[in-house]
């Protein structure tokens, strides 16, 4: 038996899974709300209530922040994380603690057919190497596997902190009315995150690019901007939502392709996160692909890439599982 986890600013999932012959099997499973709990432990002795004759081999838990040296400080959260204390308080042998991109990252390798979209096929067969893995959300998160030759390890990052590079005159526009903003340093997250796709809304129409027409502004008073805008740019009915969605999705593609250049990802490049689920149509549309093989000299390696959206939820659960049974 392993248990796994999926520790978020807004709620936290617990799981125990059985090792099996043809792999994890789920046995339970609970979701908390985190600002409930004063510490990840009262989570962890709440789901263990009642099970304390289980017997737990390892233990895996993804947390929205950095680990450094087995520990971390959540970053929504006023929780200290420690693998040792928390393997004292599981009563495991061994708990390894992840980045949550890493551990999505990781989830990505055991999800089925059916659990992906497919933006770009890549070459055929699939190629074993290096995978990339980016997730906008509240956030932007991004994180590699590495691959050995024989198994992939997950490696994480806080790329999606690094300098915005705009790729042509509207792009520089944007980084310019972004920058006082945010006191002149603007990264890739200020766009590619839900707050993200409001500032490309905002730049668009204060720039004069699109004009917000009086039945756009009613229906935005009236419901969430993020929503409306998307939906109406998804059905093409608004010139303005429009290009918000086709700027967001380029620029989304273009680090997508950053990220995979960096860690030469032949194994793939696979896009999650809360965000890509709910824009499918749009990143279908070749947006988001244009952003990611634009890259001059290197746009047909980038052509090659497998690029996939998840549309499971549950990736970093999973990748925190697939992960401590290495443990074993």
């Amino acid at each position: 038996m392993i248990l796994a986890g999926d520790i978020g600013g807004t709620k936290t999932v617990v799981a125990i899974f059985d090792e099996t012959t043809s792999g994890l099997r789920l046995v339970r499973d609970a979701t908390f709300k985190s600002q409930e709990h004063s510490t990840f432990e009262n989570i962890l002795g709440k789901f263990l209530d009642g099970d304390r004759g289980l017997k737990l081999a390892a233990g895996c838990f993804g947390v929205a922040g950095a680990v450094i040296d087995g520990k971390c400080q959540t970053t929504n959260l006023p929780w200290m994380l420690d693998e040792v204390a928390l393997a004292r308080a599981i009563g495991a042998p061994r708990v390894k603690l992840l980045n949550d991109l890493e551990a999505a990252a990781f989830g990505m390798l055991y999800l089925r057919p059916d659990e992906m979209r497919v933006l770009n096929a890549g070459s055929e067969p699939k190629r074993r190497g290096n995978v990339a893995v980016l997730a906008a959300g509240t956030g932007l998160g991004e994180a590699m596997l590495f691959w050995d030759g024989k198994q992939h390890h997950p490696i994480a990052s806080e790329g999606g902190h690094a300098d915005f590079a705009p790729r042509n005159d509207l792009e520089i526009d944007l980084l310019n009315y972004l920058r006082p903003k945010y006191g002149g340093h603007v990264s890739y997250e200020r766009i590619l995150s839900g707050p993200g796709f409001t500032n490309v809304y905002t730049f668009l129409r204060d720039r004069g690019h699109h004009p917000e027409t009086p039945a756009l502004r009613e229906k935005i008073s009236a419901g969430d901007l993020n929503i409306v805008v998307t939906q109406l740019g998804m059905s093409r009915d608004d010139p303005l939502c429009t290009a918000t969605v086709d700027l967001f999705d380029e620029i989304y593609g273009a680090e997508s392709g950053n990220l995979a250049l960096k860690c030469v990802a032949v194994g793939g490049v696979y896009v999650g996160g809360g965000i890509a689920p709910k824009m499918l149509a749009a990143l279908e549309n070749g947006s988001f692909m244009r952003g990611f093989t634009d890259k001059g000299r290197f746009s047909t390696l980038m052509r090659s890439l497998p690029v996939s959206v998840s549309l499971n939820p549950r990736a970093p659960l999973i990748g925190a599982a697939n992960f401590a049974s290495r443990l074993v």
